[in-house]
């Protein structure tokens, strides 16, 4: 089997040569192992989707996930200079005073040119809202609008081609070797993202009508974009929910604020034909029947603990037979700390426990860290094939 039917059959319960593998990588898991310099990864549909099919290929897996929008091939036009220190990061200095700081192992830091603050919850008009990404040039904007300069927005040209770009490259490249899956924020994600986690939780509290208007507005536009991945050829479609877990909000408010806007975008895709999952990162042990009731095909992360609090024995138990599991590995205290023969063995059990019933994708249970030994993920694989071999 490829790897995209491996991972598709896994998702639909089918049969299987052996249990797929497929990791979330860190950006700076791809920056520091690959020679894609940090601003051609971040502002470059070529340079992540290099780095995406490459490492999945090096390591061994059968799927990617693309978590970063496409780039607008002309973004350079904006740029004034680029300045690269010793270490490899890299400083891009936009011609209206904007900066982006690239790290050569972490995630882009953007710099606004003025004084540019978080809007709070009494000034905002829900009807403005629509889908934010945090990644895009310049950061978050109140109205949001991709690049630079802000645009006339409305639904119907909310997405510039280029933002499907990246799915076209990888298709091209790999398509028909990997499973490939596209990525949304939450509506849940986004308002915390927006007025910044403290205050957002405050919200919740003070102005519980207002968050729920701005999340529906939120549900409308992550639910456009994950059909327009689908009908780009995405093989699933990933909702990206790290704060609804019980560090941030309790059951009750995951039901609330979370279920029925996640429900939706569940909905609307898969009127489009392609499977949806979850990504909640820490600890969602107390709510995995809450997120099966949105309607997914399946649960990504999956942290045991001390990262989270899911047994994945218990978890099968509960909602193995509703949705797939992609996960469980922790990320840390395994794939970073542990040798490669503690990682075998850790890989093993998982396999043997999340295969039961079928529906399960060895995984890292959250992102792997940006230093994770390379030969830490290549026995992932292995212990896959060492288990379909016994197992088969």
């Amino acid at each position: 089997m490829t790897g995209k039917e491996r991972i598709n059959a896994a998702i639909r319960r089918g049969p299987l040569d052996r249990i797929p593998v497929m990791c979330q990588l860190a950006i700076g898991h791809y920056l520091l192992n690959t020679d894609i310099p940090p601003a051609d990864l971040w502002f470059t549909s070529e340079g992540f989707s290099r780095a995406l099919v490459e490492l999945a290929r090096r390591y061994g897996f059968d799927g990617v996930l693309i978590n970063l929008l496409g780039r607008d091939p002309l973004w350079m036009r904006d740029v004034a200079r680029i300045e690269t220190a010793a270490g490899g990061g890299q400083t891009v200095f936009f011609a209206g005073g904007e900066r982006a700081q690239c790290p050569p192992d972490d995630n882009v830091q953007h710099v606004p040119s003025s004084d540019r603050r978080r809007p709070t919850i009494d000034r905002v008009d829900p009807e403005r809202f629509y889908y934010d990404d945090p990644y895009d040039l310049g950061g978050l904007k109140y109205p949001f609008y991709f690049g630079l300069e802000p645009y006339d927005a409305d639904p119907d040209n909310y997405w510039p081609d280029y933002v499907f770009r990246t799915i076209d490259l990888v298709k091209a490249e790999a398509g028909e070797e990997l499973s490939i899956h596209g990525e949304v924020f939450s509506p849940f994600t986004q308002l915390m993202e927006l007025f910044g986690y403290q205050e957002s939780l405050m919200n919740l509290i003070d102005e519980p009508e207002r968050c729920e208007a701005i999340l529906a507005a939120y549900a409308r536009g992550a639910a456009d974009l994950g059909v327009r991945q689908a009908r780009r050829g995405v093989d699933a479609v990933l909702i990206s929910s790290a704060f609804a877990g019980g560090g941030f909000i309790s059951p009750r408010q995951y039901e609330r604020f979370v279920l029925p806007y996640e429900a939706e975008v569940v909905g609307r895709v898969h009127e489009a034909g392609v499977p949806v999952y979850t990504h909640t990162c820490g600890d969602i042990g107390d709510r995995l029947e809450l997120m099966a009731d949105t309607g997914i095909d399946g649960i990504d992360t999956l942290d045991p603990p001390p990262l989270g609090s899911v047994d994945l024995d218990d978890a099968k138990r509960r909602v193995g037979r509703r949705v797939f599991f992609k996960g469980n590995i922790d990320p840390v205290n395994t794939l970073l700390k542990k040798t490669r023969e503690q990682v075998r063995a850790d890989a093993l059990w998982r396999l043997e426990v999340g295969s039961r019933g079928g529906g399960f994708i060895l995984s890292s249970a959250c992102s792997v860290s940006p230093r994770v030994p390379p030969e830490n993920l290549t026995v992932l694989v292995e212990a896959s094939k060492e288990f379909g071999s016994v197992n088969g």
